[in-house]
């Protein structure tokens, strides 16, 4: 099976009992049409480590850190133009209360689905880093807002090296977590479907760097960039 494909029908298996419909079919609707960059990237990450690794094992992996970024995406979008603010006294705000629904059944089930893994911490502090860039991005300029903005890109590249590598080996080195920061800063804030951002020449740069250094296990924190 594609990675692309198998990271999309993980991730919405892994929101399969979200109730009621009309929430489920909202989130599926978004999924449908997302980035898978950042589950597609788990999946490589292990293979790279592991190149008969079993990629079915890792889906709740790739799927918990595809829905906390898909999560995240959306409270950024919302915290930039506030839906609320374009109604008037008459209009249906359900579309924008939906909207902001889904964003935290997104995060909180993906917490979930890392909650138990060796990625759980970073999770955690890409959530609190996306806290920081948002509350100080209120008093930024468009320049200043837009380098705040895509930290939430470098912060879930790193989570989905963490994620991959460390189901089946240790942490990731520093050398490949650099290496993931470079792989998000080249989209510029916007990851881009998996088929064009990763390529089999990236799986064989994430193995290469984590053997080349697989003594240094050291994890960049999210909250110290």
């Amino acid at each position: 099976m594609d990675d692309a494909v198998r990271a999309r029908e993980a991730a919405k298996e892994a929101l399969s009992d979200i109730e009621p419909e009309t929430l489920l079919a909202a989130l599926n609707e978004r999924l449908d049409t997302a980035s898978v960059t950042p589950a597609v990237l788990t999946f490589v990450s292990a293979r790279a480590v592991d190149p008969n690794v079993d990629l079915s094992g890792l889906s709740e992996r790739a799927a918990g850190v595809q829905l906390i970024y898909e999560g995240l995406r959306l409270t950024r979008s919302l915290a930039a133009d506030e839906p609320w603010a374009h109604l008037d006294a008459v209009s249906d705000d359900t579309a924008a209360d939906l909207d902001i629904l889904a964003a935290d059944v997104l995060v909180s089930r993906g917490f979930y689905l890392l909650a138990r893994t060796e990625a759980a911490d970073h999770a955690v502090e890409t959530v609190r880093a996306f806290g920081r860039d948002q509350t100080l991005a209120r008093a930024a300029t468009d320049a200043e807002r837009h380098d705040l903005d895509r930290n939430l890109e470098v912060n879930i590249c790193t989570l989905a090296v963490i994620a991959g590598t460390t189901a089946v080996g240790s942490a990731p080195p520093a050398a490949l977590i650099d290496y993931a920061e470079t792989l998000a800063h080249g989209q510029d804030g916007q990851l881009l479907p998996a088929a064009t951002s990763i390529s089999e020449s990236t799986v064989e740069r994430i193995g290469t760097l984590y053997r080349g250094d697989a003594t240094d296990d050291r994890v960049t924190s999210a909250a110290d960039r």
